[in-house]
């Protein structure tokens, strides 16, 4: 038989206490003053003059939500986008930088926005060794830099750093195709070195990847192709080693440099001519 198990009640004022709807207190709202936009704008300056960039970023951030679509707004972005590459947080100051870039592209500080980008994806390009996905992302920035905004003060260190960036990316695909040389893959080893000679012609690696052309062609019996390679190779080259190389190694079968101009090579080199 169940049992029901009665219990006295503890009074009003125990129920009470056990409804939180239930309260005497009434809801005092919080009222947060807001702080004037030039106040927020300040203390990020500060923060930046202090070398507190994680703070300085967090201060421009709160300001670009407080007082959205306003000037403060598109000050704080491109102040945010300073203080996040100035603070080694690239992926967050490569984001502002696009937002700006998207709600403000014709600012005087647009440039600067690009620029700063640009810059994020340079500080983390890699050796050569790695993937090169950040190099070649910092190379389409800087050259968006230089394509839209031709008058800015920024184009000259932009255009170095292209050529820095270029010789890299040269670099990388030399590297690849020795491995492939190496491996006796000869096929795949010219798609790299014509890379190099196709995309990368004014890089320092680009002798190096003639003389490979050479060498490759050679082992696989095109030897026509070789001569070319040679050949253009001598002609922009004359006192390079790498052409030494290259002219020993068809001496060895008792032929000599001679271009075809009708090989990819001599027309990516305009007769046999660099650029």
């Amino acid at each position: 038989m169940l049992v029901l198990a009665s219990f006295p009640l503890a009074g009003c004022d125990s129920l009470s206490s056990l409804n939180p709807f239930d309260k005497t207190e009434k809801y005092k709202p919080e009222i947060i003053p807001e702080v004037p936009a030039d106040q927020i704008y300040n203390e990020g300056l500060a923060h930046i003059d202090k070398r507190n960039y994680s703070d300085a970023a967090k201060k421009f951030d709160a300001l670009d939500k407080q007082y959205p679509y306003s000037q403060w707004s598109q000050k704080a972005l491109i102040m945010n986008t300073y203080a996040n590459y100035e603070g080694g947080a690239y992926d967050d100051a490569i984001s502002s930088a696009r937002r700006y870039l998207a709600l403000h592209p014709a600012s005087q500080d647009a440039a600067y926005a690009q620029y700063l980008m640009a810059m994020s994806y340079y500080k983390e390009v890699p050796d050569v060794s790695r993937d090169q996905e950040r190099a070649e992302k910092a190379l389409v920035a800087l050259q968006e830099l230089v394509d839209r905004y031709p008058k800015s003060e920024y184009v000259p260190d932009a255009k170095f750093k292209i050529q820095v960036l270029r010789d890299q990316l040269a670099g990388k695909e030399m590297e690849v195709g020795r491995y492939y040389l190496k491996k006796r893959n000869y096929t795949a080893a010219i798609n790299r070195f014509r890379i190099v000679v196709s995309k990368y012609q004014t890089t320092r690696h680009v002798e190096e990847a003639l003389e490979r052309l050479v060498e490759a062609y050679m082992a696989l019996g095109i030897v026509a192709e070789a001569q070319t390679a040679a050949a253009v190779l001598g002609h922009n080259f004359p006192d390079s080693q790498w052409y030494k190389d290259a002219y020993a190694l068809l001496a060895k079968d008792g032929i000599q440099p001679r271009e075809d101009t009708g090989s990819w090579i001599s027309k990516i080199f305009s007769g046999g001519r660099l650029g």
